[in-house]
């Protein structure tokens, strides 16, 4: 809290005091409204007209604040188990802050931008969403005074640009230990479901956890399985698992959408009412043993050159389902393979012209083949 000391104000708050080689540091909890008015990183200081970024400018990097993770972060802080165990780094001038180490007190200037951000921008600029009136929101901080500014840009350095990221395809997988239901859980589930089941047309077909055991085989990773069922389950899955997460135990369930309000989320009431799954994993095989049948070769054959049963050809498939699955005009119901296979009949694409010099990898190629497969069935493209 800030307290009156000779006319200006401060907050003071409990710290270690840990040295490593690199100098002394001094590790804290500090309110996230604390941590938010004093700090500043790059684009707040842009903002106030100050061009100036000492340490993005001493090692080249121009790092800006990311609008889509700033709000990715503002809502997941407000998720009920929201969480920031690693700490926020700061550079702070010894005219600003003191340590006291008989008292392990931290006093320091509660003033507008004395505090450099070396990691932590976008969790401190989500925060700024944080809207619980009923519970707070503590940092953990670690705080270095009078840090030069040639070792301020090591840490910078080493955090920004030799971390690295955790894999999406893991990041689909550790849901499956979680204990609430939510549409990562089930859109994971039915990945290693259809890729563990013999006879399934993704049958050792996907790189569980993003590495290859069988790499002649595994041409689809979980990410690209998981974010394309996905988008038809959800438009925010963060707030479908925190409402299954509140509600655990009390058997309550997310409304059902009306058929005409679905949209683009066309699997949600299936997700809603089906607690196992079950269907939907039967739904994706039906319409995958249809493309299998269609392309035998095209798609078993794992050849370099070839993209039908790669990511490729993949993500355009399942973009081509939400127009087959509206025109068959029959929702929250399982599909008949027969059903799916009318469809793909008119369709003139041959084994052979799924290469990568017709369907360019990535999303151009992605988009070409989606046409090419929408134009040639002849049926509309689904509405918005």
């Amino acid at each position: 809290m800030a307290k009156n000391t000779t006319d200006k104000q401060y907050i003071e708050f409990k710290c270690l005091e840990a040295t490593q080689p690199i100098g002394t540091l001094y590790v804290g909890v500090m309110d996230h409204d604390d941590v938010e008015f004093i700090s500043y990183a790059d684009v707040r200081r842009l903002e106030l007209g100050k061009d100036n970024r000492e340490v993005e400018d001493y090692i080249g990097i121009q790092r800006q604040l990311v609008e889509s993770r700033e709000k990715d972060i503002g809502r997941y802080v407000n998720l009920i188990d929201a969480t920031f165990p690693n700490s926020v780094i700061l550079s702070v001038s010894s005219d600003h802050a003191s340590f006291n180490p008989n008292t392990g007190i931290m006093t320091m200037l509660y003033k507008d931008d004395i505090a450099k951000v070396l990691d932590g921008q976008h969790r401190i600029a989500g925060l700024g969403h944080f809207s619980s009136p009923a519970s707070k929101f503590q940092l953990v901080v670690s705080i270095f005074i009078d840090m030069a500014l040639e070792d301020q840009a090591i840490v910078f350095a080493t955090i920004n640009k030799e971390q690295k990221n955790v894999s999406n395809s893991l990041v689909a997988d550790l849901f499956a230990f979680a204990e609430s239901r939510s549409p990562q859980k089930t859109s994971h589930n039915i990945a290693r479901a259809l890729n563990k089941k013999e006879g399934s047309p993704f049958y050792k077909k996907i790189k569980i956890l993003g590495t290859a055991v069988n790499k002649e085989l595994e041409t689809i990773t979980q990410d690209a399985f998981v974010k394309s069922l996905i988008q038809y389950i959800s438009k925010n899955p963060q707030e479908d698992r925190n409402f299954y997460k509140i509600n655990r135990g009390n058997k309550k369930k997310l409304p059902i959408t009306p058929p005409d309000k679905l949209g683009k989320y066309i699997l949600r009431n299936m997700f809603i009412q089906d607690e196992t799954d079950v269907e939907i994993a039967q739904l994706i095989w039906n319409y995958f043993e249809a493309v299998q049948k269609k392309w035998p070769g095209a798609w078993t054959v794992i050849q370099p050159n070839v993209i039908l049963n790669r990511s490729t050809g993949f993500i355009a498939l399942m973009r081509f389902f939400r127009d087959v699955y509206v025109y068959l005009d029959q929702p929250d119901t399982v599909i008949a393979k027969e059903k799916f296979i009318e469809v793909f009949a008119p369709i003139n694409l041959q084994e052979g012209e799924f290469t990568k010099e017709n369907y360019v990898p990535g999303t151009s190629g992605q988009a070409k083949l989606y046409a090419d497969l929408l134009e040639q069935s002849g049926i509309p493209k689904a509405k918005s």
